[in-house]
């Protein structure tokens, strides 16, 4: 590969991975809590840290727990989205759509998707590492088949 190519392609895997580095760390860690189901009362050994019940529902739901939806509606109700009123109805209060949060995940998954892969060339276009590369690779692709079997 050309060099100017290879900087051109480090550039969007440092863009990419930067740029998402903050979803992919959070999610990263509260999908690793919710292996262990550390978000129940079951899994956790009595009531959860409010922190990791806030990290599941954000994880699993892409909102809010319910508890803090009602806090936030009696406490800030300006972070809700409010309906127009009807002929001197008090302003009822829906809950934020989770719609552009699903859609950020979505294109994080891209993200990671694309700079995983822009890594992988990276990685392998390296010729004096490429041995290793290879063998590092393809232990990762098939220890968590075999740990699935175990």
């Amino acid at each position: 590969m050309k060099a100017q190519t290879m900087r051109r392609v480090r550039q969007y895997h440092l863009y990419l991975g930067l740029f998402f580095a903050p979803a992919i760390l959070l999610f990263a860690l509260s999908g690793a809590l919710q292996t262990f189901r550390l978000q129940e009362a079951k899994g956790y050994g009595g009531t959860p840290p409010r922190w990791i019940v806030w990290m599941a529902s954000v994880h699993k739901d892409q909102s809010l727990p319910r508890e803090m939806h009602d806090t936030l509606r009696t406490t800030n109700p300006s972070a809700l989205v409010a309906r127009a009123p009807r002929s001197g109805q008090e302003r009822p209060f829906t809950r934020i759509s989770p719609l552009p949060l699903k859609i950020f995940v979505a294109l994080m998954s891209l993200g990671l998707l694309a700079s995983a892969i822009l890594g992988i060339v990276i990685a392998l276009t390296n010729r004096t590492m490429r041995r290793r590369s290879m063998i590092v690779l393809v232990a990762g692709a098939v220890l968590p088949l075999l740990l699935l079997l175990v």
